[in-house]
């Protein structure tokens, strides 16, 4: 029998019994959706991650305190770095550009009658420059300001929205933990950072920060929570990297592990694809889940056909047909079945996709490979779980299918 003739016979099989096949092809569907879904959103996490710290420039460096080892057997926070080892770095380490220590804190923020809770974090002039902020409004912190301890601060864009509404902020009096501040700028919107919004941000001078809110609690010098550094080019990162470290392993007296830890921007972006492509390959096994139970929809199907149309068997069979015609038309039936499934599950796949780039900041791309290989993996899985159904089909005595009809 001609395989063109095999496949319009199939098709107009399937399409006499419109519900089975429908509910035949849901499983199929579903694991088709979710597998692209899946791929694409989870790419979308890794694009959304990498432009983020591309943001940040490819020749900064962060120094946090405390090893690695450290900061992964202990809640607390380390306190092994001061704003000495940042003076240090920036005078003596010839790679670097810049230099930028910064505290963090959260306090209790106060306007008038208002009232929040935000992030405040104590910097420097060079906070600007080494992280990539731009001033919307007034001026940021002065080497003045640091030096004087001065009671000024500038708003990220959010709090200041928040707190004055319509009000221009710039010259306003208001309060961090009953501390009088003068506001003196306001920043251009940044947008989040690994989930944590910069425009939510109140900058301090560090010094100011340390000695009227937080307070000192280290014998060596004024504590910082990290240290952002610009080497001069992006080829200097490496050596920066290199003179940095040694300088600190001096200046802590170090004969052992490092009580801090230099990150790059590439270990950063690192981290983070290790971390969502894992995300995303568990997200895509649990979803391929729903192919594997779809296949097996799809034999139980088939199974059921064989039985209803044993004497459409018997018939075809002692009129001439072939085992292999019966069996042909039957997997073309399990592909169909499929492959179409493939088909609709990757339209409501990419359609999903795309609504979560319209509706969320990730960058959720359709991805090519993903498709074909769903639609590959459903026509594939209809001919492996076919085989058995059509096999029993094909391996009908004619006489007997007769009979037992």
């Amino acid at each position: 029998m001609d395989i063109v003739e095999s496949v319009k016979m199939a098709a107009t099989t399937l399409v006499a019994n419109k519900l089975r096949s429908s509910l035949t092809m849901l499983g199929i569907i579903i694991g088709n959706a979710s597998v692209i879904a899946m791929v694409g959103i989870g790419q979308g996490a890794q694009k959304l991650a990498s432009e983020q710290f591309e943001s940040l420039g490819p020749n900064v460096l962060f120094i946090v305190p405390g090893s690695q080892e450290t900061r992964n057997t202990t809640f607390e926070i380390p306190r092994t770095l001061v704003l000495e080892d940042a003076e240090a770095i920036a005078t003596q380490v010839p790679s670097v550009k810049e230099v930028a220590p910064q505290i963090s804190s959260r306090q209790l923020i106060t306007y008038r009658n208002k009232n929040t809770s935000t992030a405040i974090l104590g910097a420097t002039p060079e906070y600007l420059s080494v992280r990539s902020f731009d001033v919307a409004q007034g001026r940021f912190i002065s080497d003045q300001d640091v030096r004087r301890n001065n009671q000024v601060v500038a708003l990220g864009p959010d709090i200041a929205e928040r707190l004055f509404g319509n009000v221009d902020p710039v010259g306003q009096q208001l309060r961090i933990k009953n501390v009088s501040f003068q506001v003196i700028g306001v920043m251009e919107s940044k947008g989040s950072f690994l989930g944590d919004n910069q425009d939510d941000t109140v900058f301090v001078p560090i010094t100011t920060l340390a000695n009227r809110i937080v307070g000192q609690t280290s014998p060596y010098g004024l504590e910082v929570s990290i240290i952002s550094i610009s080497a001069k080019d992006p080829e200097s990162t490496t050596a920066a990297r290199f003179q940095v470290e040694n300088l600190l392993r001096l200046r802590h007296k170090i004969t052992g592990e490092d009580d801090f830890t230099v990150r790059a921007q590439e270990d950063l972006l690192e981290i983070v694809g290790t971390i969502t492509g894992a995300l995303t390959l568990m997200l895509t096994a649990i979803a391929a889940i729903s192919l594997f139970v779809g296949g097996i929809g799809v034999m139980n199907i088939m199974l059921v056909s064989v039985t209803e149309r044993t004497q459409e068997i018997g018939l075809r069979k002692a009129i001439g047909a072939r085992e292999q015609d019966i069996l042909v038309q039957f997997m073309i039936e399990a592909v169909i079945l499929s492959a179409a499934g493939g088909v609709l599950g990757t339209l409501i796949g990419v359609g999903g996709v795309l609504l979560v780039g319209a509706l969320t900041p990730l960058q959720a791309g359709v991805s090519p490979v993903a498709i074909v290989l769903a639609v590959g993996v459903s026509g594939g899985i209809g001919l492996f779980f076919g085989v058995v159904p059509a096999q029993r089909a094909a391996k009908l005595d004619p006489i007997v299918a007769l009979r037992s009809s």
